[in-house]
């Protein structure tokens, strides 16, 4: 988590830039933040995270499109180095209650440009891994 800002890498005692291509990763790092915290958690900007899963199960699977919007706002909102962002439910044939995003978008760093992909699993508890 070093290279993800300016607070973190002088609480490390590494105030060096991250290089560049470590981009890809610090936005991964900064994405499965973003999608383990519920909207409210942060005092310090209450719309950070995403919808808690919890507040819309009793609906899935209409609640599928709505976590899949709750994950593309905060990413438009809270991650400046995408842009175009898609999220798309990937349902799972082998567990059809299983919750599976893919998430594409555009970089948008001066240096690197190009698609990135990530897929994220919601799991039981509410943790989102993200790879």
């Amino acid at each position: 988590m070093g290279s993800r800002g300016l607070l973190s890498r002088i609480a490390e005692g590494n105030g060096a830039l991250a290089p560049p291509g470590d981009v890809v990763e610090s936005i991964a790092e900064h994405l499965r933040a973003l999608l383990n915290t519920r909207k409210g958690e942060s005092v310090a900007s209450p719309a950070f995270g995403i919808l808690d899963l919890n507040d819309i199960v009793h609906t899935y699977p209409s609640a599928v499109p709505r976590m899949a919007q709750s994950i593309r706002t905060a990413i438009q909102d809270f991650e400046p180095r995408l842009k175009s962002v898609v999220v798309n439910h990937s349902p799972d044939p082998d567990d059809p209650t299983a919750l599976r995003f893919d998430i594409t978008a555009q970089l948008a760093t001066r240096t690197r440009k190009g698609t990135v992909r990530f897929h994220t699993q919601m799991n039981p508890g509410g943790r989102v891994d993200l790879w």
